[in-house]
Parts: C-alpha cells; sequence; structure tokens
C-alpha cells in the first residue's frame, strides 16, 4: 500500500495544482514512479495507492499502470470517499490503511507492505521480505545509517545484538538522547554495511506487517499516523525487527530537497541514477518524437523527449522536461524546467498572441538561473527569472514565489515579453 495522499504543503507552490506524488522529477517521470518500479522490479504486483488531495492528475498517470489480464497483478487507487464504514476523509497514514481494511483482508495475504508516495531511493523489497521471514518479525521497518548531525532530524531506532528494535526517538537532539539510541559501528559492519562513521540508524517509513498484526494495530487503537504512533506502540508489544539499508534514500519533504535530488541527477556519477541495466524506473509511455537541438551548448544537463531547443541555447547544470520549446538564445542554468503536458496547435497560439499571452514555452534570449520552471508556463522573449537578490522565502505572487532561495514559477503562469524578477 502506497500512501499518497499528503497534501504536500512544504513542496508548495508545486503542489498547488497536484498531489505531492504527482510531482514531477528527472524529466519525464513522477515521484510516484519510484516505490512503484520498485515494487515491480522486487516481484510485487498487487499494488494499491491511497490518494486524496488534488489527486486528479495523479489519478490519470496511474491509469497506464496496467499488468496484462493473465498475470493477475494490478495498481489500484484507492481515494479517500464516503462508505458505510465512514464519511471522512483520510486522518493520517494509519488511518488512510484503516479506512481500506477490506482489501488488506482478501484470501492469500499474509504480509502487508507500507510505502511513502514521496521518496526517491531504490530498493528490492525481496530482501526486505527475506529478513521479515527469517527473523520471524511481527513488523519489520528498513533503516538507513546516517552520522550524529543527520541523526537530529530524524526518527532513529535503538536496537538489542540481535536486530530487534527496543527504542525509538524521534529527532533526537540532546547528547542524552543521542547516547541512548546509538548504535555501534562494529554492529553494522559485521552485517556486510560499511558503517564508515554512521552509527545511528534511521527509520525509512517503510513498514512490512504480518497482516493479522496489521489489523489488530489498527483496530484496537485510534492511532492516525505510523511513524509517530503505530511502529512506537508496536515496539512494546510486538517483536519489530530492522532490515538494513545501505544506499541512496531521499525524503523529497521541502522545495530545496526536491532542487537539490534533481539537479544531483544530471552529474556525470550522480549519487541516484534514473537509469540502472537491471532496474528499470517506469512511467506512463509516452509517444514523442525525439529532442531537436540547432547549434546549442549543453552541460551536465537532462534533456526529456519531445523538446527542440533554438539555436545558441545554452542550458548549464539543468533538467529540461517532456515537450519543452526553448527559444534562440536562451540561457537557463542550475534549474528545473517541467515542459509542457500537450503541444499547442497553431490556432491556440494565434489565440494566445491576440490576447497579449506568449506561446507554450520559453521565448528568445530568456535567462532563467537556480529556478523551478512548472508545466505548461508561458514565458516570453528577454524575461530573467534570477533571484539576484538572494531572497530565501518571499511572499506568493501571480508568477509563483520564492521558496528555500529557489524561484518556483507555478504551472500555466503567463510571464510576458520583458518581465524581470525583482
Amino acid at each position: 500500500m502506497i500512501l499518497g495522499g499528503g497534501r504536500g504543503t512544504r513542496l508548495y507552490p508545486l503542489t498547488k495544482f497536484r498531489s505531492k506524488p504527482a510531482v514531477p522529477i528527472g524529466g519525464k517521470y513522477r515521484l510516484i514512479d519510484i516505490p512503484l518500479s520498485n515494487c515491480i522490479n522486487s516481484g510485487i504486483d498487487q499494488i494499491y495507492v491511497l490518494t486524496q488531495f488534488n489527486s486528479a492528475s495523479l489519478h490519470n498517470h496511474l491509469q497506464t499502470f496496467r499488468f496484462d489480464y493473465l498475470h493477475g497483478g494490478y495498481v489500484e487507487v484507492l481515494a479517500a470517499q464516503q462508505t458505510t464504514q465512514g464519511e471522512q476523509w483520510y486522518q493520517g497514514t494509519a488511518d488512510a490503511v484503516r479506512q481500506n481494511f477490506d482489501y488488506i483482508q482478501q484470501r492469500g495475504i499474509e504480509h502487508v507492505l507500507i510505502l511513502s508516495g514521496d521518496q526517491l531511493y531504490r530498493m528490492n523489497y525481496k530482501k526486505m521480505l527475506h529478513t521479515h521471514v527469517q527473523s520471524g518479525a511481527d513488523v519489520t521497518i528498513s533503516a538507513v545509517p546516517v552520522r550524529r548531525e543527520e541523526a537530529s532530524a530524524l526518527g532513529i531506532m535503538q536496537l538489542d545484538d540481535t536486530g530487534r528494535v527496543v527504542g525509538f526517538c524521534e529527532k533526537p537532539k540532546t547528547d542524552e538522547e543521542l547516547s541512548h539510541v546509538r548504535t555501534e559501528p562494529s554492529w553494522i559492519d559485521d552485517r556486510g554495511i560499511h558503517s564508515q562513521g554512521r552509527d545511528f540508524l534511521a527509520s525509512m517509513g517503510i513498514y512490512l506487517f504480518k497482516k493479522h498484526v496489521l489489523l489488530d494495530a489498527l483496530e484496537k487503537s485510534e492511532y492516525k499516523d505510523f511513524g509517530k504512533e503505530v511502529f512506537p506502540a508496536a515496539i512494546k508489544t510486538h517483536k519489530v525487527q530492522v532490515h538494513l539499508f545501505d544506499g541512496y534514500w531521499e525524503d523529497i519533504g521541502t522545495i530545496r530537497a526536491f532542487f537539490d535530488a534533481n539537479l544531483a541527477m544530471t552529474k556525470e556519477t550522480p549519487p541516484f541514477s534514473l537509469w540502472h541495466p537491471d532496474w528499470t524506473t517506469f512511467t506512463a509511455p509516452r509517444f514523442l518524437p525525439p529532442t531537436r537541438m540547432d547549434g546549442a551548448m549543453i552541460r551536465e544537463s537532462l534533456i526529456a523527449d519531445g523538446c527542440t531547443v533554438g539555436e545558441g541555447a545554452v542550458i548549464e547544470n539543468s533538467i529540461i522536461g517532456l515537450r519543452c520549446l526553448i527559444g534562440k538564445g536562451v540561457k537557463i542554468r542550475n534549474s528545473i524546467v517541467m515542459g509542457a503536458d500537450y503541444y499547442e496547435t497553431s490556432e491556440e497560439v494565434a489565440e494566445q498572441q491576440r490576447r497579449g499571452i506568449p506561446p507554450m514555452g520559453i521565448g528568445e534570449y530568456t535567462e532563467i538561473e537556480h529556478a523551478i520552471i512548472d508545466k505548461d508556463c508561458h514565458i516570453g522573449k528577454r524575461v530573467r527569472i534570477v533571484n539576484r537578490s538572494g531572497i530565501v522565502d518571499g511572499e506568493e505572487k501571480p508568477y509563483g514565489m520564492i521558496r528555500d532561495g529557489v524561484v518556483c514559477v507555478q504551472k500555466q503562469a503567463e510571464i510576458p515579453d520583458g518581465w524581470t524578477l525583482e
């Protein structure tokens, strides 16, 4: 069960018109594609996605994930709705699962994997299931080793020598709290993971339950959140085992985290690559032409399908999304341009021009730096979208807003010729 219903307020304005898992990443994917791809590559083909806020675009995207009828797998959306059992929206991650008990109680289900829809990582869940079964655990939680300076922003677990979780501290700050949940680096090393100065184990928010344990935990409580309530309570009453993970993992919780994680993909050896010979990242199939470039200079960038890049354009350390039309002499540096959901027809372009609105795309000689340009934007000629004043967080304006020092131009924004960010 993939939890995809959060408001994503810290990712606003990217979540102004869509849910958090539907936010585009890497030029042609969405955040939800990551846990879905992990499931499919791990051989898990009975997948439910629980949705709630601004979910229309997410639902449309998920319709493309179809297994053949003979195989029997499925990706099914479970949207918050009024039923005979209840009339409330999901009150939290645990409540979302509680309201969908009927799907868990189907015959043949022994274990339930609970995932977040907004994390960036690559994991084989078969290995987690192996840890779960071999240890005889009621609940298994995935954990990543982190350093002391990172621990205070995460949920940290205390283990016994067998890897059983015996304590948990959310965002430990004091030396006393940190020492209480510290794990000896030698214990991590003995399990095939090089600790490299990491002596704390952080919860990744990935839970594997025996079905009856999950049902019992939610039926006998009013807990609303897995991380803050269900998991800490389970430690006291059930055998909770840790599954160690040692790879890239990023919780895309803020504009800065989203911005940095995306641009890191443009590097020659990125910490997380969307390309892997044995691990396909699946997404909606699109039938787009190859990208055309004419005398452009491109360095350390990802260019998606269906784009046109004009003569003399300069693109550096940036991601260019699907169907992006970039005019002559445009300069884009350290930015994410999400592209467009469709191509405008000549009639639509003429109508836009009649109303004084630039065509969709980025007009000639425009300069964009340290920015996120959301989908379907109309940006005119000789526009400057550069945060020269160094604003960290600004008020929302008609074009969007500045958050975490990043200029965020909201979806479908219309910016006239010659406009300059002030």
